[in-house]
């Protein structure tokens, strides 16, 4: 027999929920329907999606695998009303879920999605933030958990996890620091976990005039307070210089500065999608304006 919709509705609830009564609260059901739900995907499946005990209810790694293709299986069909009611004239109705590290998400996302909504405005978001550490946001788009995610290029994630994608821009990284500060570079110098890929480390190596780190912080924001609290210095991409305080100034770093690649990955299935096409060509058209230098 075929699962249904409702059946992978259930087994995604009690993945999130943790329990099969927190689930059938999430989904205004009861918990013996929830129970008997997946007692019949079980049946159907001929094996065990979830542990039960007093801990509540966790996946088997069975129970992983189906809930994992449950939800692209659900999405999909998201995708398949939504693209099928925009060729017929309709509105383009759907839900779009992003996953982006910090700066993307605040530089990238908004003028980006003001144009889509302004062509679209039946779409909705849900846009997560997620560091730039281990698989990042790539990891929301395999686990299911968004749709989109956007990333600092190359992505640390293998060639099985089967995602595609491609480049929506290229920037240089800047030296900031106080603005009242004549001389920055004789500065402590303060990083941030997400900021080293392999070129800019090799290149922050080849520097001599840098020191290393005073200050290691886990967030961009941290970061950008610090150099305008006078606590240092740092380099860091243009796109998360655009967010500093009129505190921080901002200097070019010349045409030997590493730069930085963000682009964006999917499945193969989703990049198929009217609005996911759509949201990948408005940021690839979004540019964030170049950081002048704010020394004469």
């Amino acid at each position: 027999m075929d699962l249904t919709a409702a059946e992978l509705r259930v087994l995604d609830a009690v993945e999130r929920a943790g329990s099969f009564s927190a689930a059938a609260v999430a989904l205004d059901l009861t918990q013996s329907a929830v129970s008997h739900s997946v007692r019949m995907t079980e049946r159907k499946l001929g094996t065990v999606l979830f542990d039960r005990g007093r801990h509540g209810a966790r996946p088997t790694p069975a129970g992983e695998r189906a809930i994992l293709h449950g939800r692209g299986v659900l999405r999909l069909m998201d995708v398949l009303r939504a693209d099928a009611r925009a060729a017929a004239g309709g509105s383009l109705d759907t839900r779009l879920r992003i996953a982006a590290f910090r700066s993307a998400a605040a530089q990238l996302l908004p003028p980006a999605l003001t144009r889509l909504t302004a062509r679209h405005p039946q779409l909705s978001y849900d846009v997560s933030i997620v560091r730039d550490v281990g698989g990042g946001t790539a990891t929301e788009v395999v686990e299911g958990r968004a749709d989109l995610a956007i990333v600092n290029l190359p992505h640390r994630l293998p060639a099985s996890a089967g995602l595609v994608g491609g480049e929506l821009l290229d920037e240089p990284y800047v030296l900031i620091h106080p603005a009242d500060c004549l001389d920055p570079r004789s500065l402590p110098l303060i990083d941030w976990t997400e900021n080293c890929s392999t070129e800019t480390g090799h290149w922050f190596r080849t520097q001599d005039w840098l020191p290393p780190a005073t200050i290691n912080v886990a967030d961009d924001t941290v970061l950008l307070s610090m150099v305008a609290h006078g606590l240092g210095m740092a380099v860091v991409p243009e796109t998360t210089a655009a967010d500093r305080a009129p505190e921080v100034a901002v200097e070019p770093l010349g045409p030997t500065a590493p730069r930085r690649t963000i682009g964006y990955l999917t499945t193969p299935a989703l990049s198929r999608s009217t609005a996911l096409r759509e949201l990948v060509a408005e940021l690839r058209a979004t540019r964030p304006g170049a950081v002048p230098s704010d020394r004469t």
